[in-house]
């Protein structure tokens, strides 16, 4: 008998579940709330980056890259000992490390804060994902569409939204975008940890204002004066060669700008309105280190050492190593912790 009851208690909840599996929508057990969405948009810039910095290392244009100049590489090459095209790669390799690096970041706000319901996470990933994607829009300007970014971010765009829109849920009460002024912990100027808490806030910020001012220089002048000095030409001599080179050189730089202010942006915000945690600290650490491994290895790759040019990468990975190192293990009292239980 007690066999029996039990058999018809595992049909019940047998049948109970299929019940529940006919009303459920075919596409709600893929999209979830939100976050698979995220992490595959994480997941897609990450990927981007990597083949940013996988074309900047065999030195080749992209099909519409060649289309745009009626120039490949390999003729552009013979102008200035390669200069031209080194500066290309040493920009473009930057622009895939930062774009690596935010692909990292997100990856941490969906897995920790955003599961946990935190609105400030959301409104993280709203904020500096309008950026990112707003960055594009610095391309039009300079009369060069980059047809594969172009269909990349509209296939992108509304996975990204679906993902926020659904996410919605996770989050409790009102939608209060204030979340990000509030810090996760109040900001002290005492202890080791407080002070590398500090150096990484200060390097973000720096981070995110170099990203503006990279971006301001793309839409002026494009250059700055050791730009044209590494590739030993002028701007007009460049203009001569290919009325389309400067644009196209124009257009790499806005990205790379937008990636880095995003990347410091990010970066900024995480630091701010997260509570410490050793996932945060290691998450900070990886985004960091791809990002200026990219940036100070191509330098050296392509011999563009200019000490004043690499003045903001090198103190941006001094910041982050000393903010790291003063910071360890990332959680405050945890080491203090482990001595109690030793004893």
């Amino acid at each position: 008998m007690q066999a029996k009851s039990d058999e018809a208690q595992i049909d019940k909840a047998q049948n109970d579940k299929a019940q529940n599996d006919e009303a459920t929508g075919f596409f709600q057990p893929i999209l979830g709330d939100g976050r698979p969405l995220l992490l595959l948009t994480a997941g897609s810039l990450f990927f981007a980056g990597g083949f940013a910095i996988f074309l900047a290392a065999t030195g080749e244009f992209l099909p519409h890259d060649i289309h745009y100049l009626g120039m490949s590489a390999a003729d552009l090459c013979r102008i200035r000992s390669c200069r031209v095209v080194d500066f290309m790669v040493h920009d473009r390799s930057s622009f895939g490390g930062v774009m690596c690096g935010v692909a990292v970041l997100y990856v941490w706000l969906v897995v920790f804060p955003l599961k946990r319901g935190e609105q400030w996470a959301w409104w993280a990933l709203w904020i500096t994902g309008a950026v990112g994607f707003a960055g594009f829009l610095t391309y039009l300007g300079y009369g060069y569409l980059d047809t594969w970014h172009g269909a990349g971010t509209l296939l992108l765009l509304p996975v990204f939204l679906t993902g926020m829109v659904r996410a919605r849920r996770l989050l409790d009460g009102l939608l209060d975008p204030r979340s990000v002024l509030r810090p996760g912990v109040p900001l002290r100027l005492s202890g080791r940890f407080a002070w590398g808490r500090i150096l990484l806030l200060l390097g973000a910020g720096a981070t995110a204002i170099g990203g503006l001012t990279i971006m301001w220089v793309s839409v002026t002048d494009t250059f700055v004066p050791e730009d044209l000095a590494f590739m030993g030409i002028s701007a007009r001599e460049l203009g001569a060669i290919n009325p389309r080179l400067i644009p196209l050189l124009a257009h790499d730089r806005a990205g790379f700008g937008g990636g880095v202010l995003t990347m410091g942006l990010t970066t900024l915000l995480c630091l701010w309105c997260a509570r410490p945690a050793r996932n945060l600290h290691q998450g900070v650490a990886v985004a960091g280190i791809v990002s200026l491994t990219a940036a100070l290895t191509v330098h050296g790759v392509v011999g563009y050492t200019d000490f004043g040019h690499l003045v903001p990468a090198l103190a941006a990975a001094l910041t982050l190593v000393a903010g790291l190192a003063l910071g360890w293990p990332g959680t405050p009292g945890l080491e203090r912790g482990r001595q109690v239980v030793r004893r």
